[in-house]
């Protein structure tokens, strides 16, 4: 199997697509790094759409390559039963494909950003303008080296557990946070003020109990998700960033601006978190698709 690279045309090794890696050399399919179990048809069908990422790939084709013309099977439902093992096996949907996609009566066309590994080029690897770095340990998006997913994850679900806390400090002691609170304002103010806290962190509650458990399972369209409710996400941290004044007194206005300061920027911090975790889709895989 071969790709068109910069240099010209190689033999592709390895191809890595979202989490998963594609060891042609090894005949085995890899996610975050666990051997998955792939039958040899399958394996094989997805090769081949990885050779041609981004092209439409007819039933034919693949029938010309992977069933010779003196296999007798019923070709049909033998490539539907290797497509359907394959969107099993990477966690995807016929409806709304992140990786593989159907066209009606056509075939099938791989629409998920590949990195490829070539076995014959004069660096040995493909590279992006990040440095010299290799392109299968830089980020396609932000141009960053790559970081172990885990450690993405976990920093992001601590700001989870961050706020978390924040939210449950502040509505379990409401009568303090009042009493602070009309030290600043009085009347309709303060009661304003204090409902805010308490609505943001009634609603912030169960929104970080879903982004943890997102996180802890690994959900593979979280990128896409968070990106939808980021503009809210972003609106609700901005309001928590002033939770260190509620603590003035104790820390002093110094620490407390400092405090506030650094919140400003976690949700920022966070999208970047998640763009490292979990690379965006194409556009069109986003669209509804036809079953297999």
């Amino acid at each position: 199997m071969s790709m068109p690279g910069p240099q010209g045309n190689h033999t592709v090794r390895i191809a890595r697509f979202g989490v998963f890696e594609l060891n042609l050399a090894a005949g085995e399919l890899r996610k975050n790094g666990a051997k998955l179990r792939l039958q040899e048809q399958p394996f094989r069908v997805l090769a081949l759409l990885l050779e041609r990422t981004g092209d439409v790939i007819t039933r034919e084709e693949i029938r010309q390559k992977l069933w010779p013309a003196d296999t007798f099977v019923d070709f049909d439902h033998s490539l539907n039963t290797a497509v359907n093992k394959l969107r099993e096996v990477l966690g995807d949907s016929a409806s709304n494909p992140r990786y593989i996609e159907t066209l009606a009566r056509r075939g099938y066309r791989f629409i998920a950003p590949v990195q490829t590994e070539s076995s014959h080029s004069s660096s040995g690897e493909k590279t992006s303008s990040a440095g010299n770095l290799p392109l299968a340990h830089v980020h396609s998006e932000l141009e960053v080296p790559m970081p172990h997913r885990g450690l993405t994850r976990g920093l992001f679900a601590l700001a989870q557990v961050m706020y978390l806390i924040f939210y449950v400090a502040a509505l379990s002691r409401l009568h303090a946070v009042q009493g602070i609170v009309e030290l600043f304002f009085s009347g309709w103010r303060a009661t304003l003020l204090v409902s805010a806290v308490m609505v943001t962190g009634g609603v912030g509650i169960p929104l970080r109990c879903y982004l943890l458990s997102a996180v802890g399972f690994d959900y593979q369209r979280l990128g896409e998700k968070f990106q939808q409710i980021f503009p809210f996400i972003l609106a609700l941290d901005q309001l928590w960033a002033v939770a260190p004044f509620l603590l003035m007194q104790k820390i002093g206005l110094g620490a407390a601006f400092a405090a506030s300061a650094a919140l400003l920027y976690v949700p920022f911090s966070e999208r970047t978190l998640i763009r490292m975790a979990y690379q965006r889709m194409e556009p069109n895989s986003r669209i509804a698709r036809n079953h297999v």
